[in-house]
């Protein structure tokens, strides 16, 4: 109880510091990317994701990063508990494009960082326009480091969630295979149903071994996400 009263005081000047940090890199992306600035737009955000965890005041450890042929292109797969799970995912694998609904490209921009980091966009899924949605999925994919949260949500109870099957259209789509990664001790640190961060959380990443695109598309959907999370789970600690 102590501990919570103590930490709710701290967080609050460091989350101040947080926002205004964010703010002054958000308004230097945008410039930057008026400009088309790709590349300078990339060291930007990932200076900012790694200067998070500066400010909070961690050591973000990374495990099996011997796991990561730098040769080849994957797709990254990672529970979710925080606002901090972004910024590891993107402190571990610098190059990373995120995977989402397109709808998120609309957003005034945002919408225009979001391609200047090669966002990769899923349409809503219609009988219709499946083959085309797997086509532009294809063709986004190529050359690129993809991560995605399957949950679609950070978990409340500190569980991992069920996951969505987005990443399975992507899997099936290009020749990547699926990277299990294991964010560790992000819930303690600052779950979605708290307003302050533990700072006596210890945080780690954990990259697993790939697993083969060739295998799992012979895998029924319920297979490769049950396979997929049983990875993520083996070392999993709130």
């Amino acid at each position: 109880m102590q501990n919570s009263k103590i930490y709710t005081l701290v967080s609050i000047p460091v989350f101040g510091l947080l926002h205004f940090f964010t703010a002054l890199n958000v308004l230097l992306l945008l410039l930057l990317t008026s400009l088309k600035l790709k590349k300078t737009v990339r060291l930007i955000i990932n200076f900012w994701a790694k200067s998070v965890f500066i400010i909070i005041g961690k050591n973000l450890r990374i495990n099996g990063a011997e796991n990561v042929d730098k040769g080849k292109k994957y797709i990254v797969v990672a529970n979710h508990a925080s606002l901090f799970d972004i910024p590891a995912i993107m402190t571990a694998f610098p190059e990373i494009s995120w995977f989402g609904r397109e709808r998120l490209l609309k957003i005034p921009l945002f919408g225009k960082i979001l391609k200047m980091i090669d966002y990769v966009p899923m349409k809503e899924v219609t009988i219709r326009n499946t083959k085309e949605m797997l086509e532009n999925l294809a063709e986004k994919a190529e050359g690129k480091t993809i991560g995605i949260f399957p949950e679609g949500t950070r978990t409340v109870t500190g569980q991992i969630n069920s996951f969505h099957r987005g990443f399975i259209y992507l899997l099936r789509s290009s020749k990547h295979d699926i990277l299990p990664v294991t964010l560790n001790g992000f819930y303690s640190l600052k779950p979605k149903v708290l307003s302050y961060i533990n700072f006596n959380a210890k945080i780690d990443i954990t990259v697993h071994k790939a697993l083969s695109n060739k295998e799992l598309i012979q895998k029924t959907d319920k297979e490769i996400i049950e396979l997929v999370k049983s990875v993520i789970e083996t070392d999993y600690r709130l």
